[in-house]
């Protein structure tokens, strides 16, 4: 059949001859769309409103407010920034009578039903380009009071909210008022300053002293005790410098890591420096006097100032404090001015940096994907990863290996971050790990990274996975993985192909990790426990699913999920002896499973949404993947009938750069992320594709990769 074109012929990338720089076209893209960048640091104050582990916001008014009377409201205000206009779905569980507004629009009230029964509310908001703002109106009745509210899709968006008046810009959370007796006479739908509201707003903002007292303030009064205030000197000329304050008791000053000044009485101190024109640390080291415990300092100088010496949105100080530790503690506080790790006293005491009492710094990544954690972006990782190997192209494997280092060396601090608030505001994936899509993908992916530089965190975040994986997935009774609880009811004890790629490919790479061959072992048997429930012989194909408790496959051909299987055979079968025992079990799965795709190429060389059904749409993923596969069989003398094959990976090639690829690099037809059916209908009309979707990308180039390979060892053979 000869389906719709996305574009012109003249806006193909098939006018691009060379495979390479396609590839790089394709690379480049993405990499100009999804710059690297760090992670947003806010202030979260302290308050009774956190997020669960689900990364919805509770509000427990009855603990917050014990003295609340019937009848009573208070209001909870929030703010969500967003870059383009879409509908998407939030949950609310109503423990009392609750009201929601939508930028000062009322968009639910709750009934005597939905108060009564802990029952989610599913609500499909029109969200606009910008601010949105949130106010949730929360009454005391008769069956209780409070609300939990947030995200619907936790995984993918777990949403924080942002304070939204003036006062406050840049913290994290929610803030909330006393309870009322009356209503407000007007729902703040946009950022103001708190007093024209007419009410008062709680947490309440505190500023540290001005006086040299600010430890004790944020630590208490301590004897035996030292704390690190940071900052950075901004000078704008070659002039020396005067420093200038005071002291409670003991201080050292160290600039750029360097002693500076030490100082073992209190009262006045004064020290000039020089410094180049540019940015310096100053650190200020300071022990708890008899009484009071902090300093003052300050530039008596105008061609300088002191500057916070990270960005923080919400704070407005030019300092950051960390402690306390004990004094005779050998602390090197240059680890934890990287900002990704947490500090740990010899008490057991753990703690981040602050800007005041309650006033705590926290990570939040807001990137669209550079940074993030999730299974599509470790295809995508690797497919950039190879790119970058193969084309000899250092700042694009920079580009990744910062990617999966940006999560990697914050793994620590985020799972403390998730216990300290309920929910991490970074790699709430990888700090959350339940199910094999959470880790296993990515963590492949790292660990070739980490071969190409030693990435912080890394080695024991494979350690964490390969344990989570071993020990605490769920199996059937044969030892099969399976989803006892997915992410929906609906996906509650299945079976899924997808779950071969979230697995196999991480057992190759970590058994050569740790020089471990039963990793091997437990790959193989995974894809032939899969193969017994999934394998469809009379089409030579996969089922998507098996439905554990329905004890049946869904019978469903969908492209990606057989594209998982063949792409994860053909990992393992790279790295597995073939003097293994499983090894002609596993190569004989990959032949069939080959020559089942294999007759449902599509005829513009391209396969199908749904395999067995050439009017559903082509799809770009799945094509890339059987590509990969073949590739790899011809290239590793896997299969016999080589010239079918390559024949085929030709014009999948062909059929991706004429039909899917337009010459600046965009990919279309790639199959969004998927539920499941027992019916081909829902991924033929309901499972529509996307562009650009990292479901594709990485498998694209990989495809293209393992492309230029397999026709450069013909070459060699000719």
């Amino acid at each position: 059949m000869n389906h719709f074109n996305h574009f012109s012929p003249e806006e193909s990338m098939s006018f691009q001859h060379k495979m390479e720089d396609v590839l790089t076209t394709i690379a480049q893209r993405y990499i100009g769309a999804n710059p690297s960048r760090p992670p947003n640091y806010r202030v979260t104050r302290k308050s009774a409103i956190k997020k669960m582990e689900n990364h919805r916001y509770v509000f427990p008014a009855v603990k917050m407010f014990p003295g609340i009377q019937n009848g009573q409201k208070i209001y909870a205000w929030a703010k969500l920034w967003v870059v383009e206009e879409h509908s998407f779905p939030f949950l609310l569980t109503c423990l009392g009578p609750v009201r929601l507004y939508h930028n000062g629009v009322k968009r639910f009230g709750s009934t005597s039903e939905e108060e009564s029964t802990d029952v989610d509310s599913k609500l499909s908001l029109d969200l606009v380009k910008g601010w949105n703002h949130f106010v949730l109106e929360i009454e005391k009745g008769e069956h209780g009071c409070g609300a939990v509210f947030g995200t619907g899709n936790r995984k993918n968006v777990p949403y924080h909210f942002l304070a939204p008046s003036f006062e406050r810009a840049g913290e994290e959370g929610w803030i909330y008022t006393e309870p009322m007796e009356e209503s407000l006479d007007q729902i703040p739908s946009l950022t103001c300053r708190e007093y024209s509201t007419g009410c008062n707003w709680l947490p309440k903002i505190t500023s540290l002293p001005k006086k040299a007292d600010q430890f004790s303030h944020l630590y208490g009064s301590k004897k035996g005790y030292v704390a690190y205030a940071w900052t950075k000197i901004e000078s704008y000329s070659l002039e020396p410098l005067v420093l200038k304050g005071t002291t409670t008791g003991p201080i050292q000053l160290l600039l750029n890591g360097q002693d500076l000044f030490q100082q073992n009485n209190l009262g006045e101190l004064e020290v000039i420096i020089k410094v180049p024109i540019g940015l310096h640390d100053l650190v200020v080291i300071s022990e708890s006097g008899q009484q009071n415990w902090g300093f003052t300092l300050e530039l008596l100088t105008r061609n300088a100032r002191l500057w916070i010496p990270h960005e923080v949105k919400g704070s407005s100080d030019a300092w950051l404090y960390l402690g306390p530790f004990l004094n005779d503690e050998k602390v090197m506080i240059s680890n934890y001015q990287s900002m990704d790790t947490v500090a740990t006293n010899q008490e057991n005491q753990s703690f981040f940096w602050c800007t005041d009492r309650g006033a705590y710094v926290r990570p939040f990544l807001e990137n669209q994907l550079f940074g993030k954690w999730n299974y599509p972006l470790g295809v995508t990782m690797y497919g950039l990863l190879e790119i970058a190997k193969e084309l000899h192209k250092p700042d694009m494997l920079d580009y990744v290996l910062d990617h999966v280092e940006l999560a990697t060396s914050r793994y620590d601090y985020s799972v403390w971050d998730k216990k300290q608030y309920g929910a991490a505001g970074i790699n709430n994936q990888l700090s959350d790990i339940d199910s094999l899509d959470d880790c296993g993908s990515f963590a492949a992916l790292m660990i070739l990274a980490n071969n190409n530089r030693p990435l912080k965190g890394a080695r024991e975040t494979a350690d964490v996975i390969a344990n989570y994986i071993m020990n605490q997935q769920s199996r059937l009774e044969d030892g099969a993985f399976y989803r006892e609880i997915g992410v929906s009811q609906k996906m509650n004890k299945t079976m899924w192909c997808d779950d071969m790629y979230m697995s196999v490919p991480f057992f190759c790479r970590y058994a050569e990790l740790i020089s471990d061959s039963s990793y091997l072992d437990e790959a193989a048997r995974q894809l032939l426990l899969y193969k017994g429930y999934l394998y469809m012989e009379e089409v030579q194909l996969m089922s998507h699913v098996y439905h554990v408790k329905q004890k049946k496959p869904t019978q469903t051909t969908w492209g990606r999920g057989n594209g998982w299987v063949l792409f994860s055979l053909t990992e393992l079968l790279k790295v597995l002896p073939d003097d293994h025992e499983l090894y002609p079990h596993i190569l004989t799965f990959y032949l069939q499973l080959a020559e089942g795709c294999l007759k449902v190429q599509g005829v513009n060389g391209l396969w199908h949404q749904v395999l067995i059904d050439p009017e559903s749409y082509e799809e770009s993923s799945c094509t890339s993947m059987f590509m990969y596969a073949f590739a790899n069989g011809v290239r590793f003398g896997w299969i016999d009938d080589k010239e079918q094959y390559l024949q085929a990976v030709m014009s999948g090639w062909k059929g991706l750069t004429e039909r899917e690829i337009d010459k600046q690099g965009n990919i279309y037809g790639v199959c969004k992320g998927s539920s499941y059916s027992f019916s081909n209908y829902y991924y033929k009309h309901e499972l529509p594709w996307t562009m650009n979707d990292t479901h594709g990308i990485g498998i694209v180039l990989l495809a293209g990769i393992e492309t230029i390979r397999m026709i450069r060892n013909q070459e060699k053979h000719c």
